[in-house]
């Protein structure tokens, strides 16, 4: 990857933030949930301790293929309740984590919450008799050395590792510190009383979006001290937007590394993304050339976004608020139920937009805010993403 320029610190927001609308656009519930699920220890102030964390834990760590059959299985010597593996030409044995022990267990074809469950000498003679007879012969295993050595993660041969420093790395080369030395930053967050979106909010293990565990690192920065104004409210004040993106991995195999970036209004206390447009993701499974996808492919992605003008994105819902579709109820009824809607969606649809514009919907914008709002109301999930795929459908067609 090239070298990327590094933003200069832009001045701060004004006093008290900016009035945002977030009863428009679709709601992201992925980082209040990471948010939700994540001690303490997980939660960090800054991408340079991030990057610190998980660095150091790479340059402890070593990979290498092993023949399964040459991987001996016994109980620890200071806990017989512990299973410990002796890998080929290792000095001392290993303590698989819960995690790579339940990849091993996956591997061998054995139900990991059964082998848990038996005396740990028993379960050593399973998982023996699995590695000895298993039919690939091979695995990739992931060591860390952390007072004592740890075995990380247990892949076929051919997993391709992306760390979870270099995703970190990549977006320190747009975002520096995360913490507001450039654009990209750490969110503020929104005042459900005034509806008024406040930028600077102090970072704390509360307020964070920055994560890693012993498994996985997520990350969620914001550009909202630069407020995108594409259109007007019907109180005649602009609608203002602001540029995201989230990215995750996991160096030991729990989950894919990706990225998203998404236009939004808000975020909330509770991290959830209020207002979201146009949201476009990467994954890159951990396949033999993942890191060279991820080096040609992602880490550009990224940057191009960080450093794109959201010109494109503001013509785009110009666009979509100056096109009228409909004139009158049955122009709207006859939009609606031929992309699909039922007569009682439609109404609902109709209805939604009726509330908040204060008239009907008219234009594509228009029903695809009166068809995000709905889907609001889903209370099962695979209803409300196909509903808010239909939304984005829409827009991706105007012109």
């Amino acid at each position: 990857m090239g070298v990327v320029e590094v933003q200069d610190p832009v001045a701060p927001a004004r006093s008290g933030g900016w009035k945002v609308d977030v009863s428009r656009g679709e709601r992201n519930g992925r980082v209040s949930s990471e948010w939700f699920n994540r001690p303490d220890d997980e939660r960090y102030l800054s991408l340079d301790e991030l990057w610190a964390s998980v660095k150091g834990r790479s340059e402890r760590s070593r990979s290498r293929v092993v023949a399964t059959a040459d991987i001996r299985v016994e109980a620890a010597r200071d806990n017989p309740e512990r299973l410990h593996l002796m890998l080929p030409k290792a000095h001392e044995p290993v303590a698989p984590t819960h995690w790579a022990f339940g990849q091993l267990a996956s591997i061998i074809g054995a139900p990991a919450s059964y082998l848990r469950q038996l005396p740990a000498p028993l379960a050593g003679i399973n998982l023996q008799y699995g590695l000895t007879n298993h039919r690939a012969e091979q695995v990739k295993t992931f060591e860390t050395e952390d007072g004592r050595t740890e075995l990380r993660a247990v892949t076929g041969p051919d997993y391709g590792r992306i760390h979870d420093y270099e995703l970190v790395e990549a977006v320190q080369r747009i975002a520096g510190n995360g913490t507001g030395d450039t654009r990209w930053k750490v969110p503020g967050v929104l005042d459900w009383s005034t509806g008024v979106y406040n930028p600077d909010v102090e970072i704390s293990r509360d307020t964070t979006t920055l994560y890693a565990s012993d498994r996985d690192v997520f990350l969620f920065l914001v550009d909202d001290h630069n407020p995108i104004e594409a259109g007007r409210l019907p109180d005649g004040s602009p609608d203002l937007y602001f540029r995201g993106f989230y990215c995750w991995n996991s160096e030991v195999g729990a989950k894919t590394l990706g990225m998203a970036s998404f236009y939004l209004r808000a975020v909330c206390q509770n991290r959830n993304i209020w207002g979201q447009e146009e949201f476009q993701e990467i994954t890159i499974r951990h396949s033999k050339y993942a890191a060279s996808r991820f080096a040609h492919e992602a880490a550009p992605a990224l940057t191009r976004f960080a450093n794109s003008s959201p010109q494109g994105f503001v013509k785009g819902i110009k666009a979509a608020r100056q096109q009228i579709v409909a004139r009158t109820d049955e122009d709207r009824d006859n939009f609606l139920r031929k992309r699909g809607f039922s007569k009682a969606e439609s109404s609902k649809i109709i209805e939604k937009v009726l509330m908040e514009e204060g008239r009907p919907p008219e234009s594509i914008f228009d029903f695809v805010q009166g068809i995000t709002r709905l889907a609001r109301d889903k209370t099962q999930q695979d209803a409300r993403l196909d509903m808010e795929g239909r939304a984005k459908k829409l827009l991706d067609h105007v012109g």
